[in-house]
């Protein structure tokens, strides 16, 4: 779904660890990583978007994961010029995408990077929250560190719960 300013409807995922590491995957063939992250479908909503790209491209469902929250509005990025593609209609010169964060529930084995038909990822690994942003492709820099920032105080808030003793 492209939106009449043509940025394209998306959501981007970031999954915790219990360490509070961060799910980092290599795209396909290439030395390029990044979040799991796709389109949003017509009549689908972010959540649902979310929970489908989640399973497609690392074989999670949602036992496997908790919702910690998402970013409030849409948080958008350009494309360079060499990567628009003016030939195709409507012409998508970005991505708007609402960020989720996830904590992982479940074992690495729960990993299945070949669930579809065309996987996103080759490899995957854990690495520390921020380290993303220094190595994901340069113009979704911005929208890497704006989405980890807003972010980051749901991962503190749900570590802190998760220390505190049980009152049973």
């Amino acid at each position: 779904m492209i939106d009449s300013q043509g940025f394209r409807a998306n959501v981007c995922i970031i999954l915790c660890n219990p360490q509070g590491r961060v799910f980092w995957g290599r795209r396909i063939g290439m030395d390029s990583w990044q979040f799991p992250q796709g389109g949003i479908m017509p009549g689908e909503s972010p959540q649902e978007a979310m929970f489908r790209e989640l399973e497609e491209e690392t074989g999670l469902l949602p036992h496997h994961v908790e919702v910690l929250g998402s970013t409030r509005d849409w948080l958008r990025y350009r494309l360079p010029r060499r990567y628009i593609r003016h030939r195709r209609r409507p012409v998508c010169i970005g991505q708007k995408q609402i960020w989720y964060l996830l904590r992982f529930l479940g074992n690495d084995d729960d990993f299945r990077l070949d669930h579809c038909d065309t996987p996103e990822f080759d490899g995957w690994r854990w690495v520390d929250y921020w380290a993303p942003l220094q190595q994901v492709v340069f113009f979704k820099r911005e929208v890497y560190r704006l989405a980890l920032t807003e972010l980051e105080p749901l991962l503190e808030r749900s570590f802190r719960a998760a220390a505190l003793p049980s009152s049973s």
